[in-house]
């Protein structure tokens, strides 16, 4: 892919999967919500008692996957070094809607905002991408 290609690509909407590196241990995979502005961060929100948290905490490197689910297949894979900050005031919400809709999005946010959640936000210093509908 090209890097307007890439940038657009991983900016769509796609259910990231994102990976941690844990020592003595597989690496931390999974599922998460994302976004992504051309030429910025990605960013997650993820709550301090989860996993993600702990395992985040022993490393300052992360990547994540967004690809497509059916033919022909896509994929973008982003490597960097994350920081972390608060959660701005409707950031919750705006990441619920663009992933669950208007509606939803709003129910979405009001229920799961626990308070200790918190931003991961890294720049992009590693891609890999694939688009098989080019071969």
């Amino acid at each position: 892919m090209s890097l307007a290609e890439r940038e657009a690509f991983l900016a769509d909407i796609h259910v990231g999967v994102v990976s941690i590196g844990r020592e003595d241990k597989a690496p931390l995979t999974v599922p998460i919500w994302y976004d992504y502005a051309l030429g910025g961060k990605v960013w997650m929100i993820t709550g301090a008692s989860s996993l993600k948290a702990a395992v985040l905490a022993s490393t300052d490197q992360i990547s994540l996957v967004a690809q497509t689910e059916a033919p022909p297949y896509k994929y973008v894979s982003v490597s960097g070094k994350y920081t972390t900050r608060d959660v701005a005031e409707g950031e919750l919400e705006a990441m619920a809607i663009r992933y669950l809709g208007e509606d939803q999005g709003h129910a979405y946010a009001k229920a799961a905002s626990t308070g200790n959640d918190f931003v991961v936000e890294f720049e992009p210093t590693s891609w890999l991408t694939v688009d098989y509908s080019k071969m």
